[in-house]
């Protein structure tokens, strides 16, 4: 599989939403907007360091004013991300990635934007990521996922290199899928920074963000990467709504014997025929109501097979992946991060996906 070209194929959370017609595409689309709005808001409050972006109007962009200039003078051969962010939540945000804040120039001048609707969020952008976390802090206590390298591989759900590691903490011991001792000692360190113990820290937060706790740790969904060139870690997704749509999840483990093991993406059971489905042959392909999609990775390109799909297995992915949570909003049961399910099992079988406890299983 080619990871890079596989990479711009991919769509933000919003946008897998608005696949679906979620009801709260527009909800969620101002809630990821304004995400570092409230992560600059827990700075101000503790400390939590995050990708604080320098933010201009659109205008100023377009008419290179002095203030941008300056800017620009100081800053221009830095590595950014430049977000463009509509005024108006019904209009997606633009998104470039990877480039020095001087060569986002000519990008930002081909989009075909009116710049009076949107600003522009130049956020730092680091070209060595040691780690990244994606992980959900409810009333159970804290599961997702931590791998060597950037964050996108476990929103998108495919990886390279290294394997996403799994884990839990019920408030009072771990739960880890690789027992090297890096990965303890580095969420360790970013859950310090979610557990405010201070009630007039709590109330101000509660106040302003209609934040939620427990155990004294702050609820939501989360991203993290920490950097090797010296930036260090940086939260880079606080997201609320997310949070609340796994108020009753919690970590779960697959020691039961099956015919294949994988991560629970969205919960349920469900029966029915093995239909493979790979990427190569996603523009042509279909499926029966009620068969097993199976597949490498699930991509935008699978959302109308998700659909009619009774349940959906995969090789990889990730428990909070996109495509993990668009099929927990679509009530479809998945299991993810198989290793080998496109060759293991073959079209018609008959087999059962308890998503609940991670497994697939023979009828």
């Amino acid at each position: 599989m080619d990871i890079a070209k596989l990479y711009t194929t991919q769509i933000s959370m919003t946008e897998w939403f608005e696949k679906i017609n979620h009801k709260q595409t527009a909800t969620l689309r101002e809630e990821d907007n304004k995400k570092r709005e409230r992560l600059k808001t827990i700075n101000d409050i503790t400390g939590m360091p995050f990708d604080e972006p320098t933010q201009f109007k659109a205008t100023d962009i377009a008419k290179q004013t002095p203030q941008f200039k300056k800017f620009l003078a100081e800053h221009g051969d830095e590595l950014c991300a430049l977000r463009l962010l509509p005024t108006d939540s019904n209009m997606p945000k633009l998104r470039l990635r990877g480039k020095t804040i001087r060569e986002t120039l000519k990008w930002f001048a081909e989009q075909k934007i009116d710049p009076a609707k949107y600003v522009g969020d130049f956020v730092p952008h680091s070209s060595v990521q040691l780690f990244s976390t994606i992980f959900v802090v409810n009333q159970h206590g804290i599961f997702g996922e931590i791998i060597k390298g950037g964050h996108y591989q476990l929103t998108q759900g495919f990886y390279d290199k290294h394997k996403p590691v799994t884990f839990a903490y019920d408030f009072k011991s771990w739960q880890i899928s690789d027992t090297a001792p890096e990965y303890k000692q580095e969420l360790e360190t970013i859950i310090a920074w979610l557990h405010i113990k201070n009630p007039d820290k709590q109330k101000t937060l509660q106040e302003k963000l209609h934040a939620t706790f427990a155990n004294n740790y702050l609820c939501g969904y989360f991203e993290t990467v920490t950097n090797g060139d010296g930036a260090g870690l940086w939260f880079v997704d606080y997201n609320r709504i997310l949070g609340d749509m796994f108020a009753d999840a919690a970590y779960a483990k697959n020691d039961q014997e099956a015919l294949l093991k994988g991560q629970p993406a969205s919960k349920g059971k469900a029966s029915g025929p093995v239909k493979i489905v790979l990427q190569k042959d996603i523009a042509h392909a279909d499926i029966n109501e009620g068969d097993v999609l199976v597949c490498d990775i699930t991509t935008p390109d699978y959302v109308q097979l998700m659909r009619k799909a009774a349940a959906v297995v995969t090789d990889r992915g990730g428990i909070l992946s996109h495509a993990a949570i668009v099929c927990r909003e679509l009530g479809k049961p998945c299991v993810a991060a198989t290793g080998s399910s496109t060759t293991i099992l073959k079209n018609g079988q008959m087999i059962t996906v308890d998503a609940d406890a991670g497994v697939v299983k023979f009828v």
